[in-house]
């Protein structure tokens, strides 16, 4: 039996605190499989993403590209959300997991800023009968789970150009398709 994870976000973009949260998951053995999700359309965001579903997966894949092997080939983006009609819910994609996986024990990581959320979630109770959660927690929120000092980075720091936490192969993609450009 694997312990598989699925880390989902918005990742407009993934940004190196992202990347941190893989990296210790991995090489502290807390999951053996990382499957990385785009959101599609989030609904307990304030606002839309502002780069496309398929530039996000673009960002995620090239992100972890950038990763040491021993990290990457543990990864994988899956865009089931990002392909999904209609709007994103956790327990859909938790559900394909799931049933992709029926062996394996299946755990939601999300970071304490999500987690004090999740309550609000779409068939909340079901996702925590089909998974296990991972909470990690993020510097400037409530305390709730594991600490793997956590790099204090926001993606709209990012965007605002207030922060260059990101890969740079990650970046020139941004520089290049003049993603957040104001």
């Amino acid at each position: 039996m694997s312990r598989v994870g699925i880390y989902g976000g918005t990742f407009d973009p993934i940004h190196n605190g992202h990347l941190k949260v893989i990296s210790q998951l991995i090489e502290k053995k807390i999951i053996d499989k990382l499957i990385l999700v785009p959101a599609g359309q989030p609904l307990l965001r304030e606002n839309a993403p502002i780069a496309s579903g398929a530039d996000r997966r673009t960002m995620c894949q090239l992100a972890v590209s950038s990763l040491p092997s021993n990290i990457s080939q543990h990864v994988e983006v899956n865009p089931i959300e990002i392909l999904r009609e209609g709007p994103s819910y956790a327990i859909d994609t938790v559900e394909a997991v799931r049933t992709a996986y029926p062996e394996d024990e299946i755990f939601l990581i999300m970071g304490s800023d999500a987690y004090s959320k999740i309550d609000q979630w779409h068939r909340a109770e079901e996702i925590h009968e089909l998974a296990s959660i991972i909470c990690i927690n993020r510097p400037g929120f409530a305390q709730h789970g594991i600490d793997i000092a956590a790099i204090d980075v926001s993606a709209t720091e990012v965007r605002a150009g207030l922060s260059a936490d990101v890969p740079e192969i990650v970046a020139a993609f941004i520089r290049e398709n003049r993603l957040y450009d104001n």
